[in-house]
Order: structure tokens, then sequence, then C-alpha cells
């Protein structure tokens, strides 16, 4: 038995042995070594982007964070005014001594009132912008030619101040500098510039950004010519400013060609509305009326851009 014992343990032995040279060895690499996370079923693992740093913000990003919630609103006035969203054209109205801005659209059709919003600031008073530091809104018809999207002022956007017109006159008059730098922007404080409020300027942004800059005119005006007529009544004021009045009225009653009601008082471009009693004002009586301009003249036709 004992002999039987010890045959068993040697064959024994001898078969682990074998077993054991005959084991090929395991390679040892990098990634066999690396520790893969565990991932649960039950947990969710949600990735936030680093917000962009100053500066650093695109036109795309603002679609992206404010387009939704712009563009839901705007809808509900376009859709109000049976216009299509988003237009064709749009026109910008900017009245400085209203200090309202009209928002005006179409897509096949006539152009179309949408809505208006509040002007928070605009420096200066009424008449043309001549000069580099005179704080003055500029007045004319203008193009929007850049859009910022990391404006000091929440957001902005760049007119093509001064234009051929603006130039024009300019060099005539030997006007070396004649300003720059005038923005549609955010916030509430402007040095010749239409300050909006973020809110406003969001959706007018967005509404830019979707139709394309090249689609949107804008209009500044005095006051508005709807309610009393353009008038160059300052002798502070250049000779050319009835041409510039007469092509401002031109473009807004294309617009909008049925006259509002006067308000009772005389136009003054230092004072504002000066009131009088309305039967000891015959003029007022007259501006009521449509007023009938003349044909335009070869610098309008020149320097008037569409």
């Amino acid at each position: 038995m004992k002999l039987t014992a010890k045959i068993i343990a040697c064959l024994a032995l001898t078969v682990l042995l074998g077993a054991c040279s005959g084991h090929k060895p395991v390679s040892v690499t990098a990634s066999s070594t690396a520790v893969k996370p565990q991932v649960h079923a039950n947990r969710k693992i949600y990735f936030t982007p680093p917000p962009k740093l100053p500066g650093q913000r695109t036109v795309g990003d603002i679609l992206q964070g404010y387009g939704a919630f712009a563009t839901r609103k705007l809808n509900a006035y376009f859709a109000k005014a049976k216009v299509s969203y988003p237009p064709r054209e749009v026109t910008f109205i900017a009245l400085k001594h209203e200090k309202k801005l009209e928002l005006w659209a179409r897509d096949s059709g006539k152009f179309r009132f949408i809505r208006d919003y509040p002007i928070k600031a605009a420096s200066g008073a009424g008449g043309p912008k001549l000069r580099q530091g005179d704080r003055q809104v500029p007045e004319g018809i203008y193009r929007i030619v850049e859009m910022n999207p990391n404006s000091h002022y929440h957001m902005s956007m760049k007119l093509d101040y001064p234009n051929e017109f603006d130039l024009f006159h300019a060099f005539q008059e030997g006007r070396a500098n004649p300003g720059s730098d005038i923005f549609i922007h955010g916030k509430a404080v402007s040095i010749g510039c239409l300050a909006m409020g973020d809110e406003a300027i969001e959706e007018l942004f967005v509404l830019t950004a979707q139709v394309g800059a090249e689609h949107v005119k804008v209009v500044i005006a005095p006051h508005d010519p709807r309610i009393y007529p353009l008038r160059a009544d300052s002798e502070d004021l250049p000779e050319w400013t009835p041409t510039l009045y007469s092509m401002i009225s031109r473009e807004i009653e294309a617009l909008s060609p049925v006259m509002k009601p006067a308000k009772i008082g005389l136009w003054s471009s230092k004072l504002g509305f000066v009131s009088q009693p309305h039967r000891e004002n015959p003029t007022l009586l007259r501006a009521s009326k449509q007023l009938a301009l003349p044909p335009p003249s070869v610098a309008q036709r020149l320097y008037y851009r569409r």
C-alpha cells in the first residue's frame, strides 16, 4: 500500500511540473496595466463645456445662446403683422426726439410695422453728425457693416457712418474727421450711438443675423416726419440739411405714407416741441397734411444709399 501511494504521488507531481513548463508567459503592455473607469448603468455623466473667455464669442454663439428665445418673442409680433419670419428685408427707423426705434419688415409684399423699442440713450440733439467728438447721433440712411458679439455694451452692430453722402459733404466743407464708430448696442449709455438696452439688442442682433446684415437698412431722423415735417430751421445746421431731410422723409413715408395727427406745438431743433395753443398756431394746421416734397436732386441720386 505504501509503495502504491508513493507511485501515485510521483505521477501527480510529474503531471503538475509538465503543466507549468508548457504555459506561455503573458506579455505585459501599457494598456493592460491601465485602470479603466467602471461605468455604472444607473449613473449619468453630464459634461458642461467651459465658458469662453471674453472676446471669444462668435455670432454663431449668440444665435445658439439667445436665438431660440429671441425668435420666439419676435415670432409673435411677426405673426400679428402677417409677415413670415425671418423676413426678406428689414428697416429700422430711429427717431431721436421720440427716443424710439421702429422695426419694419416684409417678405414678398409691402413693408409692415412689426413693433417698436424704446431707445435708452442717444446723446446730442437734432441735426446731423459733423465731426469726431461732437457726441451727435448721425442722421441719414445707413447700413449695418459689422456685428460685434463681444461688445463692452453686451452686443453691438456697427453702422456705415460716414457713408458716401456724409463723406461727400465733409470733403466739400473741408472737415477732415467727420467721426466714425457709430453703433446700435446694448446698455443705456451713449456717446453718439443708439443704446437700446440688453434685452432689445438681443432681439435686434438675432434678427439681423438671421436676415443678413445686407438686407437691413437703418434710417435715423431727428424726429418723426409723419407727425411734423423735417425742417432745417436752425442757422447752426449745414446748408445741405434740407436735402438730407428730404431723403429721410421720403424713406420713412414710403414705409408709412399715412401721416399721424400732428402734435400741438412747433418743432425747434434745439428745444424740441414748444407747446402752443392750437388756435394760435396756423402752421400746425398745414403740418397735419401730407408734405409735398420736391423731386430728388443729382446729389441725392448719387449719394443716396438704398
